[in-house]
């Protein structure tokens, strides 16, 4: 289950930094191991909370809808902190704005560990979020930095397997540890990670600063930015238990979101160094690889997210074992991703995405199958399908998406895509609980039409129940609760079929594109 900011090729980082020499023997051991570390650290908390939403909202006695807030909170902090990443390492360097994000990331681990109430917990993740944007284009910088040119291969290959293994490891640990100890140690374990981490790489590193220099910041349009983005989320969010648009404060906040993203598409075009650079979106490349890798990723966000919820609240799962569902498709990835970083050198970038795409309908479409007694080998094949499309659809989106780019306009080019993404995962995320309770709701009505008091079907049910000690309004009460549970997984297949289908219509849509080859092998774009 990869995050937001697992595409091996996709970092916002600034331009190669040029420095002293590399590092050599135990020190670049110990400190590839620490920048490594940071990466896990950061991806580790993207997915972690996935498959403890349900622990999360009972102890905390709100609802799951209202518990996914944990994971959208931290998603929008981190999208719209990525544009400023460029400018700090920038302004203050590498070195400096790795170490310090990790630090804060560490602390406000901390605060989420000991938080009292779903809005504190909410609070501490959006400054977590806030805080980590420079972690892993920080680490992917430093270490293509520490190591010589010849083995630069290497440490991005180191940096490129951390990403893809914390997912798979996030579902699996968040399950065990809120089964088995308690919800706030997913949040504490990064405590002793992040000083470890902070500390092995500053000692090394401190002297081997880049290059920094006094650069304008846009506060008016990163400010705009967070407002806009903001009042978005925070309607997505707060819609369901608001009614929606009859609502005051939801209208409100969509007049907020509309009008602060008009002015802010405003005042970017007209700035001269914009926080997001929006005349990347005049490369057809660009637009159209951002607006499908944006797509499906939301899809592939939503169902990550949703899965777990369903096994854990009408399947009977426990955290644990909803995490070892989801590990398959990580593992492929980890397994395949080389293979496709080869291939794609070789073939045209679109093919490659094309797979994906297909990859993920057919996974998608397996778990639109799902009968109501679905067991853990029928859950996991899909998974190992979606593995499969993992491993090409970072790679290939962003080199669809960058290819054609200027040289100099690529650091802004990769956050924008990299801010694009992650907004969309968030967004993805706010609505998946949103549509499940209404696809419910609809579906349980239509199943209570068919199945009145006299109904046969629904007769013999309780009849059933009876026949082995329970009364009549035990087994009336069981009846409803299996058709309540009959109902959400209407629910979700019909999430699954709509998300297969939104997955092969965007093939069409990467064919659009020019061709492009990771390793510039595809001529610019004629735009």
């Amino acid at each position: 289950m990869a995050d937001p900011d697992t595409s091996p090729a996709a970092p916002a980082a600034p331009a190669q930094p040029a420095g002293p020499a590399p590092l050599t023997g135990v020190t670049l051991g110990v400190t590839a191991i620490a920048l490594a570390l940071g990466t896990f650290m950061q991806v580790l908390d993207s997915t972690i909370a996935n498959v403890s939403i349900n622990t999360i909202s009972g102890n905390l006695g709100v609802s799951t809808s209202q518990g996914t807030w944990v994971i959208t909170s931290f998603a929008v902090a981190n999208g719209v902190s990525v544009p400023l990443t460029g400018w700090l390492m920038g302004r203050y360097g590498v070195v400096k704005t790795f170490v310090v994000s990790v630090l804060l990331f560490t602390i406000a681990s901390f605060l989420c560990g000991i938080s009292w109430s779903l809005t504190s917990l909410i609070g501490f993740r959006l400054l977590q979020g806030l805080v980590s944007g420079p972690m892993i284009p920080g680490s992917q910088a430093l270490l293509i930095m520490i190591f010589p040119p010849h083995k630069r291969g290497t440490a991005l290959a180191i940096w490129s397997m951390t990403t893809l293994v914390a997912p798979i490891c996030g579902p699996i640990l968040g399950g065990y540890i809120s089964d088995n100890i308690a919800w706030p140690w997913i949040f504490l374990i990064n405590v002793p990670v992040g000083l470890i981490c902070a500390f092995f790489c500053w000692r090394p590193l401190a002297s081997r600063e880049t290059p920094t220099r006094k650069v304008p910041i846009d506060t008016t349009g990163f400010m705009l930015l967070l407002i806009w983005v903001g009042a978005l989320q925070v309607m997505l969010d707060t819609g369901k238990e608001a009614d929606w648009f009859n609502s005051p404060a939801i209208l409100v906040e969509l007049v907020i979101a509309i009008v602060g993203f008009i002015a802010w598409v405003i005042w970017e075009l007209g700035e001269k160094h914009p926080i997001v650079d929006l005349s990347l979106f005049k490369s057809k490349n660009f637009a159209l690889g951002t607006l499908a890798f944006c797509l499906g990723y939301a899809v592939f966000f939503g169902s990550n997210l949703l899965q777990p919820l369903w096994l854990q609240t009408r399947m009977g799962y426990i955290a644990t074992w909803a995490g070892l569902v989801a590990a398959p498709s990580g593992v492929v990835a980890v397994i395949l991703t080389p293979f496709a970083a080869r291939l794609m050198q070789k073939v045209d970038a679109r093919w490659t995405a094309s797979v994906s795409m297909a990859a993920f309908a057919l996974s998608f479409f397996m778990r639109s199958e799902f009968p109501p007694d679905v067991d853990f080998k029928a859950l996991v094949w899909p998974m190992l399908v979606q593995g499969v499309a993992m491993s090409t659809f970072f790679l290939s989106m962003v080199t669809i998406s960058l290819n054609g780019i200027a040289p100099h306009q690529l650091p802004s080019a990769s956050g924008l895509s990299n801010f694009s993404r992650i907004t969309a995962g968030s967004f993805a995320a706010s609505l998946v609980t949103t549509i499940w309770d209404r696809s419910e709701s609809l579906h349980q009505t239509r199943l209570a039409e068919t199945m009145g008091s006299n109904d046969p079907a629904w007769l013999a049910a309780v009849e059933r129940m009876q026949a082995v000690g329970l009364s009549h309004a035990q087994a009336v009460g069981a009846a409803t609760s299996q058709v309540v549970n009959q109902a959400y997984l209407l629910a979700t297949v019909d999430f699954f079929r709509a998300s297969a289908w939104l997955a092969v219509l965007l093939i069409p849509c990467i064919w659009l594109t020019n061709k492009a080859m990771s390793g510039g092998g595809a001529p610019p774009p004629a735009d």
